[in-house]
């Protein structure tokens, strides 16, 4: 009997590259991006920024890429793969960053970038240093922006207590990076003791900025570790597929709720789980 080969379609043959830290418990950094990319059906590429040594209890320390590596891992792999979006993590330096944004400075495509400054457990993942100029070089390259609030407060210098607040918070930075298309801001520390989760997708308009929102139950489960890496990096990948910054924002959504749903009564580590992104596949 003949088997059936299916061809790939056009996405098959584009490619999305994190630029991120590693994690060697693989539950965040580029071991959750790939993971991610994997679960939805894109094909991921990775270059390493940080180095660090964790696990599920927190961020031990971490050890920072040579900056002229970090610039040459992206120039391969650009050089080589179709690259139409670029997922970026953790900076470890503003050095680092100052060589992502110059390494980046004549790519033409998406570039999703998640501000990862601080880790859950506190511990500091960035160095700063005074004006942060490689990192504003960074966002001023940036079309999507996907921080959480504690990452939103960092960047705009705010404090928002309610989703009003914080909306309008985010939208300020649509006028400080001309090159924002959109910011996916995540609401999961937002009245953090309500049983549900608004998450909001602010996008630039010519008649201004147009906000939508996606409300869906909070899933009470220690298994978080990642969830950041995870939505952003879900984001670019429907991104890929369907082209639009509304539909993809909302497969990211609920993507992010099966997998939690899934990974809620997994057993691996000690502190904050891993996400079961291995098992999406069951669910899709």
């Amino acid at each position: 009997m003949a088997t059936e080969v299916h061809l790939p379609d056009r996405h098959a043959s584009r490619a999305v590259l994190s630029i991120a830290g590693s994690d060697p418990s693989g539950g965040a950094g580029i071991q959750a991006d790939l993971k991610t990319f994997t679960a939805i059906g894109v094909y991921g590429g990775a270059a390493i920024t940080c180095l660090t040594a964790q696990n599920s209890l927190g961020v031990a320390s971490y050890l920072p890429v040579a900056p002229e590596f970090v610039t040459r891992q992206i120039h391969l792999v650009l050089a080589d793969l179709p690259v139409s979006h670029i997922k970026t993590g953790m900076l470890g330096t503003d050095e680092i960053a100052e060589a992502m944004a110059g390494a980046l400075h004549d790519f033409s495509g998406e570039i999703i970038c998640d501000p990862v400054l601080t880790a859950s457990d506190g511990h500091d993942l960035f160095q700063k240093t005074g004006g942060n100029p490689g990192l504003q070089a960074l966002l001023n390259r940036a079309t999507v922006l996907t921080p959480n609030l504690p990452e939103l407060t960092s960047l705009t210098g705010q404090r928002p207590e309610t989703p009003e607040e914080a909306v309008a918070a985010a939208t300020t930075l649509l006028a400080r990076y001309p090159k924002l298309r959109a910011i996916a801001l995540t609401g999961g520390h937002l009245q953090e003791q309500a049983g549900e989760v608004e998450d909001f997708l602010i996008l630039r308009h010519a008649a201004g900025p147009k906000t939508l929102s996606s409300r869906h139950t909070r899933i009470i489960t220690q298994n978080t570790h990642g969830t950041g890496c995870t939505f952003a990096s879900a984001l670019a990948a429907y991104h890929l597929l369907l082209g639009n910054y509304q539909e993809a924002f909302f497969k990211a959504v609920a993507f992010m709720d099966i997998v939690l749903r899934q990974s809620a009564t997994l057993a691996l580590g000690k502190g904050k789980g891993p996400l079961a992104h291995h098992l999406f596949r069951n669910k899709a």
